[in-house]
């Protein structure tokens, strides 16, 4: 029974929190946010205290069931796994006794030295490449770069039949490739971890994973946790065949709690019902592991426990403009001094520090303005471009979605005296001066008003007018950039703010 309650609540947190970077409506979030925030990475770098006690009394009490219920790429991982005992089953039909799985030293060493790596780079700001190895992070990748585009061209394939018979249940959206690097890195790193999980189980989890790292040093510790009968264990070892994480050692009748991720299956499969739930600190010397941590262990978890403690306080496109059926030449992107980043993200410094790529935001954003960075600095970070779009500011999507405090809440009164750059009028390519045309788009499409057209030369009969931006008013939308229908690149641009300011 608990093995069946476990698996369904780890069925329900992987389809909600898949869901939350599928979905474009925003209509999951409203209901399903909540799981984004309870991610441990993301709530150490939002400082989300609550979330952050109550994820590490949960492993207290019950082990690393954070990893086999609420990791969404935990629970991935036993999807593959068991697809491929599945297929054990299929040539094999004695395959519960197939040695699938098998005991094997925990590699303390390994995880370790990934785990100091990973808490030295987060800390240095080298966000980029520590987040790699976060799971969440990766998840969010594979699920917005890989998954999202099927979703996304499923929901057209209704919205078409839908149209068929005069119906607006669905609607079509664009389907694009925001960035071919984080394309590929989410492909790499769906099929690195899929080979581990096929072939090992939860290999990654227990190696590599620095979540999986620090709350195993306090799965040690845990209350609850199977436990070994001797008087009925018959030494079959179906359990240590069947354990995805290769913590179970039936000849010494040892588990090793840093790795177990309380999946239940030993307690499930076990014939003999030598395999118990219970209080570790109760059962008998001989029912429980009979091998402590080394004190080089015990150090290593004081030490990642002070790391961390330490990183959170440190942290503490083209548009068709004119409707009509004549090819528009693409835009091409302006080169900006320093890169946007979205409303609510208090600096890029700033942002930089506390992101660490999922990209829901990127995912959820309605008016296609972020995307991937290509920068090695900030790869796979959202940066925002507007050839496709621009930030709307009655939209703050992507403030409510994100879980690390790196795009901080803020209301629609907020964001539109939000400034996150300013635009800056390019003459050469302006039309009313390359083509003597009346233009304006941009003055008549900026949302306050920091856009006025004057006379390029009052002395002449030509009554040219070009733009003038006011910088104080300017909150660096993109509307101007987004909507001039100068190519291929647009007289006015966005150049962004290092620190975000009010207006």
């Amino acid at each position: 029974m608990l093995r069946k309650i476990r698996t369904l609540l780890a069925i329900l947190f992987w389809i909600g929190v898949t869901l939350l970077f599928l979905d474009f409506t925003g209509t999951a979030h409203h209901y399903l946010g909540w799981m984004a925030k309870m991610q441990f990475l993301p709530a150490v770098l939002a400082l989300n205290v609550v979330v952050v006690v109550a994820l590490l009394l949960l492993t207290l009490l019950l082990g690393r069931i954070y990893c086999s219920v609420i990791c969404p790429l935990g629970v991935l991982q036993d999807v593959i796994a068991w697809l491929s005992k599945r297929r054990l089953f299929r040539k094999n039909k004695r395959a519960k006794l197939a040695n699938k799985y098998d005991y094997s030293p925990t590699k303390r060493v390994l995880r370790a030295l990934v785990l100091l790596l990973f808490l030295i780079l987060m800390v240095a700001g080298l966000n980029s490449l520590a987040i790699l190895i976060a799971p969440y992070s990766a998840y969010g990748r594979i699920a917005a770069n890989l998954m999202q585009p099927i979703y996304l061209w499923a929901n057209n394939g209704l919205a078409t039949i839908a149209e068929h018979y005069d119906s607006y249940a669905f609607y079509s959206v664009d389907v694009w490739m925001r960035s071919l690097t984080s394309l590929l890195i989410a492909a790499g790193t769906l099929l690195v971890i899929g080979i581990l999980a096929w072939r090992g189980g939860r290999t990654y989890c227990n190696t590599i994973c620095p979540v999986g790292t620090v709350l195993g040093y306090i799965s040690h510790f845990s209350l609850h946790g199977p436990v070994f009968d001797r008087e009925k264990c018959n030494g079959c070892k179906l359990c240590q065949h069947n354990c995805k994480a290769s913590c179970i050692d039936v000849k010494n009748h040892h588990i090793d709690m840093t790795r177990c991720v309380m999946c239940g299956d030993c307690m499930d499969l076990c014939p003999q019902k030598a395999m118990l739930f219970g209080n570790r600190l109760k059962a008998p010397k001989a029912l429980e592991d009979s091998k402590d941590l080394k004190d080089s262990d015990r150090r290593n978890f004081v030490k990642g426990l002070a790391l961390v403690t330490s990183a959170a306080t440190i942290k503490a496109a083209a548009k068709t403009v004119d409707g009509g059926l004549a090819a528009i030449e693409n835009k091409t992107l302006p080169e900006r001094k320093t890169p946007l980043t979205p409303p609510g993200s208090l600096s890029a410094k700033d942002f930089a520090q506390h992101c660490t790529a999922c990209q829901l935001c990127i995912a959820e954003c309605p008016n296609q303005v972020l995307r991937p960075s290509e920068s090695l600095e900030t790869l796979m970070q959202p940066t925002m471009e507007y050839e496709r779009g621009y930030c709307r500011p009655e939209c703050t999507r992507c403030s409510q979605v994100c879980p690390t405090g790196a795009i901080r809440p803020i209301t629609v009164e907020e964001k539109t005296a939000h400034q996150i750059g300013h635009a800056v009028w390019i003459k050469e390519n302006c039309l009313p001066v390359t083509d003597g045309v009346s233009c304006g788009n941009c003055a008549r499409h900026c949302p306050v008003g920091a856009i006025e057209m004057v006379p390029l030369d009052e002395n002449t009969e030509e009554w040219t007018e070009i733009p003038v931006v006011n910088e104080e008013i300017c909150i660096g939308c993109g509307a101007c950039e987004n909507l001039c229908p100068a190519r291929p690149l647009s007289a006015i641009y966005v150049e962004g703010h290092e620190v975000h300011r009010e207006v």
